[in-house]
């Protein structure tokens, strides 16, 4: 699950396109000198390289921007810079792109093995955890049984794990798709990121659900989240791990995502 649903969950790379991109950019990456703190600071911009339509994550309208647009800004502004934006569709493109980081990935050096990022602190730990309407009876995955239908995105570690305990499942190609089935009462339950569903409760007032905590008995759909550093030098490295550091201190973190339904949970 960590694979799949960097980007979310939205910067899914297409199978053949993807690998392509990722195999041609491999090499330049490698090749490129570490972008240093002093280099960014003298263009005086910090590139974040973010999906151009993906809410509540980053929009390139800019009404919202997304949190990790403004979460970016903010580490900008830390480190004396403005924010440069790149936006990409697959997560190989940041090869070719001129970004220095991207937010929310996956703080697992495994799960990045293909993008080369180098990973800062986690600064929050999401997952996949069940929506389910105000009145169920759902507790966790564990609570399901072959009488409850679960919403799945295709493809992923959680239709898997759930399917293997032959409970019903009906796959969906999008988490709001699979969140307004469940609005519309025709799942029992729906294996969403609680950051998703936080947003989809903040822009669906009339639709609300019920947003089950982590259940850290499934290690394989929990995880910490971090930035990811293209090619940082140590100078860069350290100055991101200090303002992500600050800007948790003194609650930026927790606003921004506020702003968009999404309550934070502290890392492990």
């Amino acid at each position: 699950m960590k694979a799949i649903l960097q980007l979310l969950l939205q910067l899914l790379v297409g199978a053949v396109m993807g690998m392509s991109l990722g195999l041609m950019g491999l090499g330049r990456m490698d090749a490129a000198q570490a972008r240093s703190l002093d280099t960014i600071r003298s263009l005086g911009a910090l590139g974040l390289c973010a999906h151009p339509n993906s809410l509540p994550f980053a929009n390139k309208s800019g009404d919202p921007p997304g949190f990790q647009v403004e979460l970016g800004q903010a580490l900008a502004r830390e480190l004396g810079v403005s924010l440069k934006l790149d936006w990409i569709i697959t997560q190989y493109q940041i090869r070719s792109a001129d970004c220095d980081i991207m937010m929310d990935v996956i703080a697992d050096r495994e799960a990045q093995g293909e993008t080369n990022l180098r990973i800062s602190k986690p600064y929050y730990r999401t997952g996949v955890a069940l929506a389910v309407p105000s009145d169920s009876k759902l507790t966790s995955f564990k609570s399901l049984d072959e009488h409850t239908k679960v919403g799945v995105q295709v493809g992923s570690m959680a239709a898997m794990i759930i399917g293997q305990r032959h409970v019903p499942t009906s796959t969906f190609g999008f988490e709001v798709d699979s969140l307004e089935a469940l609005a519309n009462h025709e799942i029992d339950a729906a294996a969403v990121t609680p950051t998703f569903a936080g947003y989809f409760n903040l822009t669906h007032p009339d639709k609300t659900v019920r947003i089950l905590g982590l259940d850290e008995g499934e290690a394989n759909l929990n995880w910490n989240v971090a930035v990811g550093m293209v090619r940082p030098d140590e100078g860069l490295r350290d100055a991101i791990e200090a303002a992500i550091e600050r800007l948790r201190a003194d609650g930026t973190v927790e606003r921004i995502y506020a702003r968009y339904g999404v309550v934070l949970q502290s890392p492990k």
